[in-house]
């Protein structure tokens, strides 16, 4: 891997600090804007051109929450993505074990990042890989603007002086050689306290320089954090509705698909896929919020490959195209028309299914029915109709 620039990006954390009263799992897996912050944060990485591959360190714990931070990622973006190696009990013990990993066959220089600073920009990591062109190490940082106190029992011991003092952030980019003997070095130092990579580097001997950083490069480390990092995203995103509206008849058969949900019916939908009315007319309304046609423009029915597909690969598709255009889905909501089968029932299973395909939260999806009150085709029973809304932020 000479000459190459490998990103670590450090997730192995428990995160105790920054609990919200309805977070479940580690802060890295919380989701922000309908992805979880590791999610950002990758793809941060994955976009940037002098990124040629990126290595996480996880949790031994968070390997199916990983897997679904992941899931959203494209092809190309997918490609650079190495497989995730399980970090250790604290964070310099996490970043040992992903150089440990790179060891073998070592990248000229690595930059190292926590998983929840999501909003790293590309021409920080650009600058920060320039940087090393010059020098062994460098670190992002923020001048400390702030009159800083010493405190201890929650009472001022004194005011220190802020003249030299900056606020350290990530990435921090290294020539590979050199750290990896410094965390080598470092590994047994039971008696040293080392908060970041630099630190380490410090204590090796290593010259480390400073770039400046951004203030938008938040950690996530307390609960209103997330708030904060919500009102970022949402910052210059432009609200893009789109509609879809689908119809099949019916024809002979057993069983009938609406919402991803198989249903035992006396009657089966007639289409050239699965015809799933209701992914059908979710997905022409994202690709209606994106400008970016309908399903017969990306899955034409003439092409016998479609021939019985299931619809959730068309509504996969959409849910794709609109996180490669950077935007993330607020919320979906689809009408059933039709006298039966009688939907109520099947509502809760259905919702499910949506957002388990959408990689959205399920209060994100909203599914009712009506009846055309017996007039028309769906009134006298040939057919289903669907109607869908979309709300995608761009």
């Amino acid at each position: 891997m000479t000459g190459k620039t490998v990103a670590l990006i450090v997730a192995a954390g428990r995160g105790s600090r920054a609990k919200r009263d309805d977070q479940t799992g580690p802060k890295q897996y919380v989701p922000l804007r309908g992805e979880a912050v590791l999610t950002h944060t990758l793809r941060r990485f994955l976009s940037c051109e002098t990124i040629d591959k990126v290595l996480c360190a996880i949790h031994l714990d968070d390997v199916a929450d990983y897997n679904l931070a992941i899931a959203g990622l494209d092809d190309e973006q997918a490609q650079k993505l190495m497989p995730a190696i399980f970090g250790g009990d604290n964070r310099q013990l996490s970043v040992y074990l992903g150089l440990e990993a790179l060891s073998d066959d070592p990248p000229h220089n690595i930059l190292i990042h926590d998983g929840a600073r999501p909003f790293a920009s590309l021409d920080l990591i650009d600058g920060v890989c320039l940087a090393l062109e010059e020098q062994v190490g460098v670190v992002p940082s923020i001048p400390i603007a702030d009159t800083v106190k010493r405190v201890r029992d929650h009472k001022v011991e004194e005011t220190v002086d802020r003249a030299d003092l900056w606020g350290a952030q990530t990435p921090q980019g290294f020539q590979f050689d050199a750290i990896w003997r410094a965390h080598k070095a470092a590994l047994d130092m039971q008696d040293v306290s080392f908060t970041d990579d630099a630190s380490i580097a410090e204590w090796f001997g290593l010259d480390v320089g400073v770039i400046m950083g951004e203030l938008n490069n938040i950690k996530i480390t307390m609960a209103d954090d997330f708030d904060r990092g919500e009102r970022f995203l949402s910052k210059g995103l432009t609200v893009r509705m789109g509609n879809g509206f689908d119809v099949h008849s019916f024809e002979e058969g057993t069983q009938i698909t609406l919402c991803g949900v198989t249903l035992p019916f006396h009657k089966k939908l007639k289409g050239h896929s699965d015809a799933d009315v209701a992914l059908h007319a979710i997905t022409d309304a994202l690709y209606g919020a994106l400008g970016a046609g309908d399903i017969g423009t990306h899955f034409p029915p003439s092409d016998p490959q479609w021939a019985g597909a299931s619809s959730d690969i068309f509504l996969k598709h959409a849910v794709d195209l609109v996180t490669k255009k950077g935007g993330s889905i607020s919320n979906v909501d689809v009408t059933l028309i039709c006298e039966e089968p009688k939907i109520g029932p099947h509502v809760a299973p259905m919702k499910q299914a949506i957002a388990s395909i959408m990689r959205l939260e399920i209060d994100q999806v909203s599914v009712k029915a009506t009846t055309s009150e017996q007039l028309g085709f769906t009134g006298r029973g040939e057919g289903i109709a669907a109607m869908a809304s979309a709300c995608v932020m761009v």
